[in-house]
């Protein structure tokens, strides 16, 4: 292949790989062509594309781009199998997807993965990656966390406003039986101030 072509070629791959910062890497040796399209229709359907590469031409593309752990994690026989969403889906669930069709598709490996620069280059690690929780449902892991602490506050102030509400009624009640004792208290020492108040009566005077 002549320089010019490959400068084609590079270009025309670093153009499908920009903005990929996750993949997974699979080896599809062995899979013959209509397993293949089957495959590519599978993960089409998920948003999910698969490139075949040469590993060489990878390598120089991603560490241009800075993607030195997707160059690192390309060794052997490799395809691509990366999101086309615009980040929506994870590569979480590229690699879910693809254990589940590797468990039909025996030829299918999955060799690696990439997530936001971190290799996951052994299969145990892949496997271990599968268990991670994509961004949907960590959301929705925090989203329920915050909704389960609301409600005990809501119940806790619902609690209290009941408590409250009966030390109300209580005071409401007494408040009728003791109002007239107090005022009635005055009344009674209205009395003896009066006489206190009244005028003495002066004795008329005597004539010399």
């Amino acid at each position: 292949m002549s320089k010019p072509i490959k400068e084609l070629v590079r270009k025309e791959v670093a153009r499908r790989f920009e903005g990929v910062t996750s993949a997974a890497v699979v080896d599809v040796t062995g899979i013959d062509a209509v397993s293949m399209n089957q495959l590519r229709g599978k993960l089409a359907a998920k948003s999910v594309k698969v490139m075949i590469v040469k590993n060489a031409l990878a390598k120089q593309v991603f560490k241009t781009a800075g993607q030195q752990a997707m160059a690192d994690i390309l060794e052997g026989p490799c395809a691509l199998a990366y999101a086309t969403d615009g980040g929506k889906t994870s590569v979480v669930s590229v690699v879910r997807e693809l254990l589940e069709i590797a468990k039909t598709t025996k030829a299918l490996k999955v060799k690696g993965a990439v997530l936001e620069g971190d290799a996951f280059g052994t299969p145990a690690a892949v496997e271990a990656l599968s268990k991670f929780p994509t961004r949907d449902e960590a959301l929705g892991k925090v989203v329920g966390a915050m909704l389960g602490a609301g409600g005990k506050l809501v119940a806790a102030i619902l609690s209290g406003g009941t408590k409250l509400a009966g030390i109300l009624k209580t005071i409401e009640e007494k408040a009728p039986a003791e109002a007239p004792a107090a005022e009635a208290a005055p009344a009674a020492e209205a009395v003896p101030a009066a006489a206190d108040e009244a005028p003495a009566t002066e004795a008329p005077a005597t004539e010399a």
